[in-house]
């Protein structure tokens, strides 16, 4: 198992109520929730950081440039009649 610790944090009233509320509904104890919402953000941080390291240097244009060169390698077929708009 892994090892944990204990994090106190503070949060104002209206915030504790809400996330007690959101537990409740999610049938799920505060700490699953702060764990899965904590992971969840520090995720989405991490690949923003990741996507800006990865952008730096390209510019909007050369980003599209390169998408289109892409999409010209992709054969153009007929799409199913399942995935027809009605």
């Amino acid at each position: 198992m892994a090892k944990s610790n204990v994090l106190t944090i503070r949060v104002p009233c209206d915030l504790k109520e809400r996330i007690v509320s959101v537990a409740r509904e999610q049938r799920v104890s505060i700490n699953q929730l702060a764990m899965y919402i904590f992971s969840k953000e520090i995720g989405n941080l991490e690949i923003k950081e990741k996507i800006a390291r990865y952008q730096k240097g390209y510019s909007k244009e050369k980003i599209i440039d390169d998408f289109d060169v892409v999409m010209t390698e992709v054969k153009k077929r007929e799409a199913p009649d399942r995935d027809e708009l009605d």
